[in-house]
């Protein structure tokens, strides 16, 4: 069973997304505050918090941060329509999705659910058939211990960044189109307005920095999408 904090002041939402989760065979916990949300949060008692922005004593925000200094929990944003920015700063501070105010029930479930098998991947899915240990450059990405290395060094990443670096690392060398990175990470169709993606690469490439030699290693293919580039292999001859 699924266990889903919701941690928003709008006790009548709450209580609407409540009836709504149950149904779909979720268990669900509430929290009307930052502070109260974020204690349950750290508990370790949740697979993935639904987390408002806007919220009393501690904000969304606020929230969001301190659980990713800590907790692996998958995080589901709620925003206000229309606010950009909120929905950028909650990617760029670690949450896995965000869905705008006012949702549709179906909606929701769709991204819960989502977010839930990227949160437990299964053997089944295309880009996780057989869990690999992915080595390129300084780079090691252990797909199965869900860990990634830079020169040794442990590189955290959200659910939603470790995904998109593996399938990265898979198709090195060649461009992935946004569609196809929206499919396989967010597990959703690409939408023109959807800036996820782009979110996320952006932290990837400031989590992970240049490549060896000073290559950038995600390079954007205009209106198309991304590439991962490999080192340039030092061709010169002693003499």
């Amino acid at each position: 069973m699924l266990r889903v904090l919701v941690i928003d002041d709008d006790r009548e939402l709450c209580q609407l997304v409540s009836v709504c989760l149950i149904r779909e065979g979720m268990s669900v916990r509430l929290a009307h505050d930052g502070r109260s949300g974020l204690n349950l949060a750290l508990s370790g008692q949740h697979d993935l918090a639904i987390l408002d922005v806007m919220l009393p004593q501690l904000t969304g925000l606020q929230v969001l941060r301190q659980l990713r200094s800590s907790s692996p929990i998958g995080v589901l944003m709620l925003t206000a329509h229309g606010e950009e920015v909120d929905r950028i700063i909650g990617l760029e501070y670690g949450a896995d999705d965000y869905l705008s105010k006012p949702f549709s029930a179906r909606e929701l479930v769709a991204r819960i659910r989502a977010l839930a098998r990227r949160l437990k991947p299964s053997p089944d899915g295309e880009i996780w058939r057989v869990p690999e240990r992915l080595e390129i450059d300084d780079l090691i990405l252990d797909e199965g211990a869900r860990t990634c290395r830079r020169d040794g060094e442990i590189i955290d990443l959200t659910t939603a960044e470790f995904d998109l670096l593996s399938l990265f690392l898979r198709c090195s060398g060649r461009t992935v189109h946004r569609k196809e990175l929206s499919k396989q990470v967010l597990d959703r169709d690409w939408s023109p307005f959807d800036r996820s993606i782009d979110v996320h690469v952006s932290n990837l490439r400031r989590k992970l920095g240049s490549l060896p030699d000073g290559t950038e290693r995600i390079r954007g293919i205009r209106n198309i999408g991304y590439i991962y580039a490999r080192a340039v292999a030092d061709q010169s001859i002693a003499g």
